[in-house]
């Protein structure tokens, strides 16, 4: 999985953020991590996607340890810092840390990545081989390239055995290859017991009321997405965030079970919170589409919109009259499609009349919609501008 590394946060001279909600899946750290976020400017969506299993208090992980230190394995890959050393950790609290530390010293310690690798050596350990890439893949590949049949293999896994979390894949290669594998699972978790904040994100994602939702972790990806099937919304999930709101992940594990359903994602150049801030940062408003109307740049975001830099928040039905008229800016939009659009459901023609009112109010300035007699109404575009899209602008 990706490891988040402290990383100081340099001051943050604007708000670039101002307007954007921003869901975020994070347990750990979460509130360390919304305010780098709210520091900028955004709003937060807080929907814890899991509940970590304290290692001290996981049976199944003693009894691994245990059964480790009784017969040392040949092999042991360690695949995230933090968690091989909260497993010594662990181990010191059932009183065997040494019985532990000396059936590691006797393995071939194989690390994934440098964070893991200097877990090790902190441990007074030392890895026989490292990739320089990172990857899980790399680290499969050598050790079926130097065969594995009759070994003992003990792999550290974390999270739960999910049809979202492919990394069981890894021990079943080695067993293929005649591996004896011992899964040794540090970062178990379960979904919390209260999902409604979840529901309430997945709800959020359906209808496009949220920006971009921030995923630090596989698991949290892989929580979200069994909530939504069990919910009977994962397809309508996976259509908002292929349409129009940002999967936004701190590495390309965590990016990993949503790459696999199509969906595209984003992340920074290092797996750590603070580059993740930076990221989303960047991210929201380079996606977002400026509209120039009567003079102004009209930015339409999940929950608000931004008039010349200024973030207004609209009522509900104010914003889903905007999107409408920004399907295709500059077109008209008739009053039966958007009459169709307001909540309710309503027949009568003047409750449209009515809300475009209320709409030219809240944006500041009556004419950014323009009345189009017996037809409808339209964003008043600036003349020009053929395409909004290949304007170059962007909020």
């Amino acid at each position: 999985m990706d490891t988040i590394s402290p990383e100081s946060d340099a001051p943050v001279p604007s708000r670039s953020l101002s307007g954007y909600t921003v869901g975020v899946t994070a347990a750990r750290r979460a509130d360390e991590f919304s305010a780098l976020l709210t520091r900028r400017g955004a709003a937060v969506l807080h929907a814890p996607a899991i509940v970590l299993i304290p290692l001290a208090d996981d049976a199944e992980l003693e009894r691994v340890s245990r059964e480790i230190i009784a017969n040392p394995p040949d092999v042991v890959v360690a695949t995230t810092g933090i968690g091989f050393r909260g497993w010594l950790e662990a181990a010191e609290g059932w009183g065997v840390a040494e019985e532990l530390h000396a059936a590691l010293q006797s393995a071939r310690l194989v690390a994934r990545g440098p964070k893991a690798t200097g877990a090790i050596r902190a441990a007074g350990l030392r890895e026989s081989w490292s990739p320089s890439s990172e990857s899980s893949s790399e680290v499969l590949e050598r050790l079926l390239e130097e065969e594995v049949e009759g070994l003992r293999v003990a792999v550290q896994l974390h999270g739960a055995t999910t049809e979202f979390e492919p990394l069981p894949d890894f021990s079943e290669a080695l067993r293929h290859a005649g591996a004896e594998v011992l899964p040794v699972p540090v970062y178990r978790w379960s979904p919390p017991d209260d999902q409604s904040a979840m529901d309430t994100l997945i709800t959020a994602v359906v209808n496009g009321t949220v920006d971009g939702v921030s995923f630090t972790s596989a698991p949290a990806v892989a929580s979200m997405l069994g909530r939504a099937k069990e919910t009977g919304l994962l397809e309508q999930l996976l259509s908002g965030f292929r349409a129009q709101v940002a999967a936004l992940c701190v590495g390309p594990v965590t990016a990993g079970p949503l790459e696999a359903l199509g969906v595209p994602t984003t992340a920074p150049a290092r797996s750590r919170l603070g580059a993740l801030a930076r990221h989303i940062e960047e991210e929201l408003p380079r996606r977002a589409r400026v509209f120039p109307a009567h003079g102004h740049k009209i930015a339409v975001l999940a929950r608000a919109v931004v008039v010349d830099g200024e973030v207004r928040h609209l009522a509900p039905s104010m914003l889903t009259l905007l999107r409408e008229l920004a399907r295709q800016p500059g077109r008209v939009v008739t009053r039966e499609t958007l009459l169709a659009s307001l909540p309710g459901h309503s027949a009568d023609a003047h409750a449209v009349e009515a809300a475009i009112g209320r709409l030219r109010t809240g944006l500041g300035d009556p004419k950014i919609v323009q009345t189009v007699v017996k037809r409808g109404y339209r964003l008043a575009v600036d003349l020009g501008v053929d395409d909004p899209e290949e304007s170059g602008d962007k909020y």
